[in-house]
């Protein structure tokens, strides 16, 4: 792929975890987190986003969500469990996405707030109609999802690169 390729970012936030005394990183999904999760893979399915990576935080809750969005895939691309996703910065994040091989087209991050609305309002430079203000409206609720695009090699993610091209949430 040439560095002028349209690049895809799928910013999916964990579906809904339960609250109980575990260690936070150990937080499983909800029974209502369990529902949304293929509800996002299905959307994702449906979007026809490509999808060659997945970078999923580590997260007990992420890992679940990750699993039951790629059983809604018809082509699951390969998983990285990243231990950096967890409690990432905005800084972080780019550099994760900083170090993404130029083969790949489209990746996935499946992670956390307040980092990945974040990640996905410092990238925006610009939005399909008022995806934007949807979005910042929501805040980025369990199991929604973000899609950016930009033009240009991984290296080269920074502030205001892309235009977010879609933004979903599940129904309540």
């Amino acid at each position: 792929m040439s560095a002028e390729t349209t690049r895809h970012v799928v910013l999916v936030r964990h579906a809904k975890a339960e609250s109980n005394d575990v260690d936070d990183h150990e937080h499983p999904l909800a029974e209502h987190g369990r529902k949304q999760a293929p509800d996002a893979g299905r959307w994702i399915a449906g979007s026809g986003v490509p999808l060659d990576l997945a970078l999923c935080s580590t997260a007990g809750r992420c890992r679940e969500t990750w699993k039951l969005i790629a059983d809604e895939l018809s082509q699951r691309p390969r998983a990285v469990y990243e231990e950096r996703l967890y409690e990432a910065s905005l800084g972080e994040l780019i550099g994760l996405l900083n170090e993404v091989d130029d083969q790949v087209g489209g990746v996935a991050v499946i992670g956390h707030n307040p980092g990945l609305h974040s990640l996905a309002d410092a990238l925006t430079a610009e939005a399909e109609g008022d995806l934007l203000a949807q979005m910042n409206r929501s805040g980025l609720p369990t199991a929604a999802v973000a899609v950016l695009t930009f033009t240009g090699s991984w290296k080269d993610v920074e502030h205001g690169v892309g235009k977010l091209t879609a933004y979903w949430t599940p129904h309540a």
